[in-house]
């Protein structure tokens, strides 16, 4: 079982980025799939989670800016990141777990992919 992330990369601020997490081994249609995010230094935190059924849940800092999707055909999330603030830059983690309704700890979550690095600066 492995989710891979990818899609991180070097902006501005103000910018845009879309991360990718696909998922393989095993059909995640019925789990709830979620991204974390862990700046340097910091704890692992919850940015947003998608529920099988295309339900969504944003942390605070991030509503209005960012945007969770899955194509469950494809067995793929995304992470649409808008108006990029310098604050957002963390390595990106995608996750899974069979739970329901939308977990924010991430001892919640049972598959975790490797992580994608956001940076955002001038």
């Amino acid at each position: 079982v492995q989710l891979q992330a990818s899609g991180g990369g070097l902006v501005q601020p103000g910018g845009s980025l879309t991360l990718s997490c696909a998922a393989s081994g095993r059909t995640f249609n019925t789990y709830t799939m979620a991204w974390f995010r862990q700046a340097p230094g910091n704890e692992r935190r919850f940015v947003a989670a998608i529920a099988w059924n295309g339900q969504t849940h944003y942390a605070d800092s991030v509503k209005g800016r960012f945007s969770i999707s899955r194509d469950n055909a494809k067995n793929t999330l995304n992470l649409h990141v808008n108006s990029l603030k310098p604050e957002d830059t963390a390595v990106y983690y995608c996750a899974a777990t069979p739970l329901g309704g939308f977990a924010t700890e991430s001892h919640a979550y049972t598959y975790w992919g490797q992580g994608t690095l956001v940076t955002v600066s001038s």
